[in-house]
């Protein structure tokens, strides 16, 4: 059974710096409206990189399309372009001044690639995983005071257990006081 159906979204842009700024833009507002804030940094990242890599390199034209798609446990961004040669990771030595964008992309996604697509140009992408949608939100958790501890104590010890592994560990949150005053 299917609990999310998938969600996608794509925009067709020349990849001008002006441009990148504004899909970097756009990917952070699809992803709250998803509700999945927390990848918001990483993916714009990745989508700054791969529209840096169309803008710099791709032949004939820039004209690309950003994909973004929201699967049932991960995000799959693709960058779409006309120019049929793929990608070559650079040297990603900390003293490189060019050439580390697919190694910054491989470091903080799950996975990455380059394929061809049709008779001319690739597909560049690639995944994050999405946060567990078992957790319940920050702003959705009940504290609860610790034995012994006084009702207007400034904090609560608050027991969370974490959903993909069984482990459970505490947080300390503002308690709230049942004491008035």
């Amino acid at each position: 059974m299917i609990t999310h159906p998938s969600r996608h979204c794509a925009v067709e842009l020349q990849a001008l710096p002006s441009r990148i700024g504004q899909v970097r833009r756009i990917v952070s507002a699809q992803l709250r409206y998803w509700h999945m804030d927390p990848l918001i940094d990483r993916a714009a990242l990745g989508v700054t990189e791969l529209l840096s890599n169309v803008h710099r390199h791709a032949q004939p034209d820039k004209t690309c399309t950003v994909e973004i798609e929201l699967l049932l446990d991960r995000l799959k961004v693709s960058v779409h372009d006309h120019d049929p040669r793929l990608p070559v990771m650079a040297d990603a030595s900390p003293l490189a001044t060019c050439g580390r964008g697919l190694a910054m992309v491989a470091a903080m996604s799950e996975s990455w690639g380059a394929v061809p697509d049709g008779e001319s140009g690739k597909v560049v992408w690639f995944t994050l995983p999405t946060p567990s949608t078992t957790a319940a939100p920050a702003w959705d958790r009940q504290p609860r005071l610790t034995a012994g501890e006084p009702a207007d104590h400034r904090f609560a010890e608050v027991a969370l257990m974490e959903p993909t592994t069984g482990d459970h560990h505490t947080e300390r949150t503002p308690a709230r006081s049942t004491v008035p005053g």
